[in-house]
């Protein structure tokens, strides 16, 4: 196991308990997270070697590394995965015409598929070898299985609920930076834990997802680390969607039994009340937009 004694975004040693996490997916092991008293990352510490992270992942119900779905959880991620797809790909474009992107973290390669549908030219990154054959399958391409193989620079970088995996928080921000256009745009998503999900279930709330979500963001901690490798927030944009899905598998990790319609529909509801009390930008999870500095 691996200590994390100092905060890699400000640098602060004040870290002090936060929460007492379950591993629901895989191991069923309990890990710590400590929040940081300065900027308000949230770490977990003591996680497992960076070798052995890869064994965190090995699970069916791990879908976005899987590609597979069952039981009832499963379709509905895929339905929603497939209405976001579009949705994300409709944000990109906003902020570039097609041109090359990058996507960090491609899992299973369905986001790339849908930039190449709407003309972008995709290269994507994807460490897991099983996701990664998926993603070269879906794409008909190559995928990259580290960030050190690439070589262009992009008009648009993504990283969907992915940055909260590396280890290496602050040299991969920084690397993706180096390779963005001047005139570029990152996005990056991850959960948000001061979302009103997130404080309805506290140590049961899916978005921890320990050990392998090894860092927990407010917007405070995002937007620090980002200025701090020369880029630039420029807007927040929601991920409604999440409050359900997170929800959901919230109300099975605290009635400690599979999805059924009972733990859907308290999920369902308490998705519906978290981005009623989100205002502007506290959702369940959260896009950040930025650009060079």
């Amino acid at each position: 196991m691996v200590d994390i004694n100092e905060c890699p975004v400000c640098q602060s040693r004040s870290l002090v308990p936060f929460r007492t996490c379950q591993d629901f997916t895989v191991s069923h092991e309990t890990f710590q997270v400590v929040r940081c008293e300065n900027c308000a990352l949230a770490i977990t510490t003591p996680r497992p070697e960076t070798e052995k992270l890869g064994d965190y992942y090995l699970s069916e119900e791990y879908i976005s590394h899987s590609g597979k779905s069952s039981g009832l959880m499963g379709p509905l991620y895929k339905t929603a995965r497939n209405f976001a797809l579009n949705q994300k790909a409709k944000l990109v474009g906003t902020y570039s015409k097609p041109g090359l992107a990058l996507d960090f973290g491609c899992g299973t390669g369905e986001f790339l598929a849908t930039l190449k549908k709407h003309k972008w030219a995709v290269e994507g990154i994807e460490p897991s070898p099983v996701a990664r054959q998926k993603a070269e399958e879906n794409t008909s391409q190559k995928i990259h299985s580290e960030l050190e193989t690439i070589k262009n620079t992009y008009d648009i970088i993504t990283a969907w609920h992915v940055v909260e995996h590396v280890p290496d928080l602050v040299y991969t921000i920084n690397t993706l930076k180096e390779h963005l256009k001047k005139d570029g745009t990152i996005f990056i998503a991850v959960p948000n834990y001061e979302s009103t999900d997130a404080e309805q279930y506290g140590n049961l709330w899916a978005g921890f997802d320990v050990p392998r979500h090894l860092w927990h963001f407010s917007k405070k901690s995002m937007a620090q680390l980002l200025n701090s490798n020369g880029l630039t927030l420029r807007k927040t944009v929601p991920m409604k969607l999440d409050a359900f899905y997170v929800s959901m598998l919230s109300e099975n990790y605290r009635s400690n039994t599979k999805t059924s319609v009972a733990t859907m529909a308290k999920g369902f509801l308490s998705g519906l009340k978290s981005n009623a009390a989100a205002g502007s930008d506290n959702y369940s999870s959260l896009i950040y937009i930025a650009q060079h500095s």
